[in-house]
């Protein structure tokens, strides 16, 4: 017989290594929530199409660990032995070299940098993020996505399909009516196949328009800031909802469909008519984007200057725009909080549909989103 020893430790300890790693996993996570506001501005994930990482600060969590005392210091004791978890036991008295106004002598605090990828940071952001108030409208068929799913059973059919159970089963039946009380050999009339059919599942369809300001005077960040927030914006309706399309609007004194690469790329200059996009808009959906069948959701990006004598007509068209649609957004790229021609207005439309933001700092790409994408946004139209 082989001799064998029993250990009588605390079976936690056996699972250090293991707890340590859920600590970090969670340390990394609330990381990454608290820092989401930074995180989608962060240009080595915009500008490499998202394939980038970049790194985030966490604070270091080492093992518990036995550590000597340099010995410049009085010591805590253990205390009386009716001390409670947290309870503290004694301070330790200021060093002589921490005296004094002199710079602080006190450690920092270690911390190492995590890398932090598009589909970590999409984990949390989704979660926040919803298209407000879609419906189920009229669909067509054939764009359904078809779910798989296996109904019936037959006799003949593929060997991949082979329901064992059902093919076991058969064979014992047959052989009990002869008066065998075993499986025996399976014969051709024993095997079940599984077969399925194709299920269409109907889906609310919805169409975005994203439109941009690309005048001269939208500068670089202006743009970055625009396309940033689109980027997103891009990432989550793709990895939400099949059924959604995006249609890319640019304009200056006038408007066009743009491709995608288009859209996040060329710059262009000149003057401002806003209008022109709205236009562009509804003559679109007029022709290719019913509302009976399409849910509508444009969303417009500015830094708010536009020619004077086209205000009149802005509001007239985005009122039209927004009883068409779902959600009409409006955001504005003002980091110096200046008056701007569109934002005077648009924000006094009295409508539930109708949704403004101000831009002041990369961090509010994050607010924008959740308060142009949930249910009812954010108290405040403004950062």
């Amino acid at each position: 017989m082989k001799d064998f020893h029993l250990s009588f430790g605390e079976w936690d300890m056996y699972h250090k290594a293991n707890k340590d790693q859920q600590r970090h996993k969670e340390k990394v996570e609330q990381a990454i929530k608290d820092n989401l506001p930074d995180l989608l501005s962060e240009e080595s994930i915009i500008m490499s199409d998202g394939q980038g990482l970049t790194r985030l600060p966490i604070r270091s969590l080492d093992e518990y660990k036995l550590r000597y005392g340099s010995g410049e210091q009085s010591q805590v004791g253990q205390g009386d032995g009716d001390s409670q978890v947290g309870d503290v036991l004694e301070k330790l008295p200021p060093s002589k070299s921490e005296k004094g106004n002199g710079a602080d002598s006190k450690p920092g605090i270690d911390y190492y940098e995590e890398n932090v990828s598009l589909e970590d940071i999409e984990e949390h952001l989704y979660k926040e993020l919803e298209l407000p108030d879609l419906e189920q409208k009229d669909f067509v068929m054939e764009s359904s996505v078809p779910e798989i799913v296996f109904r019936d059973i037959r006799k003949k059919g593929l060997m991949g399909n082979l329901d064992k159970r059902r093919t076991l089963l058969q064979a014992l039946k047959r052989n009990a009516i002869s008066g065998k009380g075993q499986l025996g050999s399976l014969s051709e009339d024993d095997l079940r196949f599984k077969t399925w059919e194709n299920i269409e599942q109907p889906e609310s369809r919805a169409v975005v328009f994203a439109m941009m300001d690309t005048s001269g005077s939208m500068g670089m960040w202006e743009k970055y800031m625009a396309r940033s927030f689109f980027f997103w914006m891009k990432r989550f309706l793709e990895t939400n909802y099949k059924s959604v399309e995006i249609v890319y609007l640019a304009h200056h004194t006038e408007a066009r469909l743009v491709t995608e690469s288009e859209f996040f790329s060329k710059g262009e200059s000149g003057g401002t008519i806003c209008s022109s996009v709205y236009q562009k808009a509804l003559d679109l959906i007029e022709a290719h984007y019913s509302p009976a069948s399409y849910n509508i959701y444009p969303v417009h990006f500015s830094d708010g200057d536009n020619l004077s004598s086209d205000t009149d007509r802005c509001i007239k068209l985005v009122q039209e725009l927004t009883e068409l649609s779902a959600l009409f957004a409006y955001g504005e790229i003002n980091p110096y909080g200046r008056k701007s021609t569109l934002m005077e207005v648009y924000q006094h439309i009295d409508h539930e549909k109708n949704r403004c933001y101000v831009f002041k700092d990369k961090k509010d790409i994050y607010y924008a989103l959740k308060h142009f994408f949930s249910k009812n946004g954010l108290e405040k139209t403004e950062s």
